[in-house]
């Protein structure tokens, strides 16, 4: 190192590791992370399993975006088995006896091919297999890089979802992350819900796990917010719009919010815009008319930038079962939009303080929701309560957290040689 004092070494060049960009939390999160790295003068390799997703056009300027390539089933089934010989057993289930492999770990010899030839200062993951096959191609290729993970959701409660149980590849993973993970040099949560759920029913023992909260607020967001909504429901304030947002699956729950907002519906004129595809798309739609509010309800699909019916909306709300840090709701907030969420395993209580800033409701209860919502929609709180809450998470702030501990994780390394 030339004499350099470990603590005035950084990463300079940081790897950056998704399974794809398909319109999801994580995704956005760490485009949002890449944009500050980049503007503090960081090199950054986006590296990606698949060249896919809906934030594909915002990766950006100056960042490498870099496609790993799939090895054929049973060549990558034998180099994880050969890479990873200590977690044999482990390994059966999930990846080895698996009848379809997750696709990141098809891309376990590309990844450590771009290790070697990249060289990259630190790799940061987001997503458990996207995070495994980090570790794995490190500990394969023979490098020294740090590699930081970061874990999104409860995972203990994902991984027993009734959606996600009967699959092997979520069945088995908390073994495999409760062997694997420690290895990483950190493992980055995104609320200390998420990193509880780790320490304690996953089991993982790590002495560096810590929550860091998610890259959300910015001028960018708030310049989203202010876009044109051509929308004829949000024409005017004469009848309140009730706003929900997410992929239409299981894990949101949407047809509790549906049932809930029936509820809102006999008491009052109001009506219902749901952003997000997803497989439950028909569920939900013979569910409206089972309900008889489907002329009060839209399910317009994914919407590039839902902001700006956030900005205009009456209320927003969050349905979901189980969640991570759930950057819906402080899209809300730094929208000025009165939210009212379910008290569900992961961050949405600590994002609301308790209820400081938005009502709480147990899980799958569409009575409690559906007075939630009433009761905001009578009396809403102050946006710029709503607004104060949501610089907490900025994406300033997140990104110099996150770029700390890089830097720590590189002078670690470092300090080893």
């Amino acid at each position: 190192m030339g004499g350099t004092l470990s603590s005035d070494i950084r990463a300079a060049r940081i790897a950056v590791l998704l399974p794809s960009l398909e319109g999801g939390g994580a995704e956005r999160s760490m485009l949002n992370l890449v944009k500050v790295f980049l503007a503090q003068g960081r090199t950054v390799d986006l590296v990606l399993c698949r060249a896919k997703g809906a934030y594909l056009s915002e990766v950006p300027d100056g960042a490498t975006l870099i496609v790993l390539e799939a090895t054929g089933g049973l060549r990558t089934r034998l180099i994880a088995a050969l890479g990873n010989i200590r977690d044999l057993f482990a390994l059966l289930r999930p990846v080895l006896l698996a009848s379809k492999i997750p696709p990141e770990i098809a891309r376990l010899r590309s990844l450590q091919q771009y290790i070697k030839k990249g060289r990259p200062d630190v790799i940061l993951s987001a997503l458990p297999y996207a995070n495994l096959v980090a570790i794995w191609a490190k500990q394969m290729s023979g490098s020294d890089v740090p590699v930081i993970v970061s874990e999104r959701i409860a995972l203990s409660t994902y991984c027993n979802a009734p959606s996600n149980s009967r699959k092997w590849r979520w069945r088995y993973l908390p073994e495999l992350v409760r062997r694997t993970y420690p290895r990483a040099d950190t493992v980055v949560a995104v609320s200390t819900h998420v990193a509880e759920d780790l320490t304690t029913a996953v089991g993982l023992n790590h002495p560096s796990v810590i929550a860091l909260y998610n890259p959300v607020v910015d001028d960018a967001l708030r310049a989203s917010a202010q876009q044109t909504l051509e929308h004829t429901w949000f024409a005017s304030d004469a009848v309140p719009v009730i706003l929900g947002v997410g992929r239409l699956t299981e894990q949101k729950d949407f047809s509790t919010l549906m049932r809930a907002f029936a509820g809102v519906r006999a008491k009052r004129a109001a009506r219902l815009v749901i952003l997000g595809e997803g497989n439950l798309r028909e569920d939900l739609e013979d569910l409206a008319r089972k309900l008889g509010i489907q002329a009060d309800v839209e399910m317009p699909g994914f919407v590039a930038n839902p902001l700006q019916y956030m900005a205009r909306a009456s209320v927003m709300v969050l349905s979901s079962e189980y969640e991570g840090l759930p950057g819906v709701l402080i899209q809300a907030l730094a929208c000025g939009c009165p939210v009212v969420s379910t008290d569900c395993p992961g961050g949405s209580a600590e994002i609301l303080v308790d209820g400081k800033y938005g009502a709480l409701v147990d899980v799958g209860d569409a009575d409690a929701m559906a007075q939630a919502v009433l009761a905001e929609l009578d009396n809403p709180t102050a946006s710029e309560l709503l607004l104060q809450r949501a610089e907490d998470f900025s994406v300033e702030r997140a990104a110099n957290n996150y770029l700390a501990v890089l830097d720590a994780a590189v002078a670690r390394a470092a300090d080893r040689q």
